[in-house]
This record gives C-alpha cells, sequence and structure tokens, in this order.
C-alpha cells in the first residue's frame, strides 16, 4: 500500500513539474529594440546591422557577448585582432568582422570596444548594444543575428581560450563529413582539463559540476563532455537552424543550442583547446549552478509538452 502512495506522490509531483515548465515557458525572443538595429561607424554616423537570413559577405564573423567587460576586454581583443590581421596579411582574400556585444553594461564597455571599430574600422569592428541586459545566450544570438560570416565563432570576452585555437575548432568543422545542407557545429572542449580542474576545486564546487554534468547527459545532451566552453563555431546554415529556435537567455543557453542540433540531426565536433581560469567570472557558483540546473529539466520538458517547439526555415524565412 505505502509503494503504491509513494507512486502516486511521485506522479502528482512530476504532473506539478510538467505543468509548472508548460505554464512559465517564455517564446523565443527575436524581437530587438529600434537603437539594436544599428552599429556606429567609424565617423559617428548609423548603419543597419544585415541578417543571418542574408547571404554571407566575409568568411568569418566573431561574436563576442561582454557584460561590465572594460577590463578584462582589451587583452582578448588585442589577442584577436593581432591573430586575424596577421591572417589576412598572410592570405589577402581571407575576410573577417568581429561584433562586441554589450548586454547592457554599466561600465565603459561599449566605449572601450569602439575604439577599436575607430581603429580598425566598422567594416572590421562593430558595437551592437544592448538596451537592457538579456543574459549571455541573448547577447550571443543577437550578435549571431547580425553576422554577415559563411563560418561564425562565438568567444567570451575574457579570452580564457587561446584565440589561435579557432585553428583547432575549424580544423573539427572541416573533417565532419556529410554536412547536410552544410550544416556541422565545432565546440571547443575542455574536457581533457578536468582532472587537473578537480583537483583544483573545492569538494563542493566539484559535486556542483559532476552534476550539472549528469543533468546535461541525463536531460539535453549526449555525446559532448563539455558543452558550456564558450569557444563554438558554427556554419552560417547551422547558426541560422539553431539560433532561430534559442530560449534560453541565461547560463544554459549552449545546452539548449546543442540540444536543438541533435534534434535537427546537425553533425557536431568536440575539440581540445587551451583554456585558462581568469579572475572576475560573473557566474555564481551555487545560484548560476541552481539556476541552470533548473534550466535543464524545463529545456527537455518543455519540448516534451510542446510548449516550445523548433523553427523551420524554409527558403530563408521562418516558421
Amino acid at each position: 500500500f505505502m509503494c503504491c502512495v509513494c507512486n502516486v506522490i511521485h506522479l502528482f509531483l512530476y504532473f506539478q513539474v510538467l505543468i509548472i515548465a508548460h505554464v512559465t515557458a517564455g517564446m523565443v525572443n527575436l524581437t530587438r529594440h529600434e537603437k539594436e538595429k544599428y552599429f556606429l561607424t567609424a565617423s559617428g554616423e548609423k548603419e543597419l546591422f544585415p541578417s543571418l537570413q542574408d547571404p554571407h559577405s566575409r568568411d568569418l564573423s566573431v561574436v563576442i557577448p561582454a557584460y561590465n567587460e572594460e577590463l578584462r576586454m582589451p587583452v582578448m581583443l588585442d589577442e584577436a585582432m593581432e591573430y586575424l590581421e596577421n591572417r589576412q596579411e598572410k592570405t589577402p582574400s581571407f575576410t573577417y568582422e568581429i561584433i562586441v556585444v554589450d548586454d547592457g553594461s554599466k561600465d565603459k564597455t561599449t566605449e572601450v570596444a569602439m575604439r577599436y571599430s575607430r581603429k580598425y574600422g566598422a567594416d572590421k569592428v562593430r558595437v551592437l548594444t544592448l538596451v537592457k541586459n538579456r543574459g549571455k545566450g541573448g547577447a550571443v544570438r543577437m550578435g549571431t543575428l547580425s553576422s554577415r560570416g559563411k563560418v561564425i565563432l562565438m568567444a567570451d570576452a575574457d579570452g580564457a581560450t587561446k584565440f589561435s585555437d579557432i585553428e583547432k575548432v575549424e580544423a573539427g568543422l572541416s573533417n565532419l563529413n556529410p554536412k547536410p545542407d552544410n550544416m556541422a557545429i565545432s565546440c571547443g572542449s575542455r574536457a581533457h582539463l578536468e582532472k587537473e580542474s578537480v583537483a583544483q576545486r573545492s569538494v563542493f564546487r566539484t559535486f556542483l559540476m559532476y552534476g550539472f554534468h549528469f543533468l546535461v547527459w541525463f536531460f539535453c545532451v549526449r555525446g559532448i563532455r563539455d558543452t558550456q566552453c564558450g569557444f563554438k563555431l558554427f556554419t552560417r546554415e547551422a547558426a541560422l537552424k539553431t539560433f532561430s529556435s534559442l530560449h534560453v537567455e541565461r547560463w544554459a543557453f549552449d545546452v539548449e543550442l546543442l540540444y536543438i542540433a541533435q534534434c535537427f540531426k546537425i553533425p557536431i565536433a568536440e575539440v581540445a583547446v587551451n583554456w585558462t581560469e581568469i579572475e572576475g567570472s560573473k557566474l555564481v557558483p551555487f545560484w548560476s549552478w541552481l539556476q541552470m540546473g533548473r534550466d535543464l529539466v524545463f529545456i527537455r520538458l518543455r519540448y516534451i509538452t510542446g510548449a516550445w517547439k523548433l523553427i523551420l526555415i524554409i527558403c530563408g524565412k521562418l516558421f
């Protein structure tokens, strides 16, 4: 009898969570404020951002989400610009752009990024300043939807990953065959550094990390050991397919992106990259992990209940 009662309680709790997940589900937010539709040229004139649905006009777009990054971002941008300028000098046909997305910062992030735009020109460095904070996922999506690249790299503003490791993720992308409709994703990974990181972390943080890995595997993504490394390369087609369906705008957005990719059967490579922990992380260990854990459960449940749907793209239009 007690066993039956427990089963009924478990079933009741499951349906309660299912209902909460469904009722609280937000829709894909592709709207942008009027000010977010434009970037400033070096002369201070406003120009309209292009759309990800347009044909590509650059070989590479680099999207950098930044929230209060006036201090850490210059080191990353210096490294990225040095690499990209050298690459262009060796291969003049190579074209690129960097899009810094200021995610509603309260410091001088936009001002710092604009210095690079004035130095290198708005054709190479553009700044998208969001009117209010959306979260890292929202910022990456806004930058990606405004990009011109044949391939699109998302990279963190703290420079934790060595920028020249783009060659590793590019190789990972090239090695994926076949690429249906030219869709493929290559993820930078820190999984090879896990033993070293466990040795340096507290028992509590290690427990949180393994708990998060389990939830990712159980509810959303299998076959990818590190979903959270902020160094991912997308073909333009894969970016349009995944970012158009993205709902989660905060820390767990990477997991939903890869979940969407696996639902669409988009090939994914995982490539080891150099990574260094940089001071000043915006992630608050306990609360951020708690929020991510909740989001992971809700991602799966919301797709199961139909509260969230995958968006189809036909002839460049969203459906």
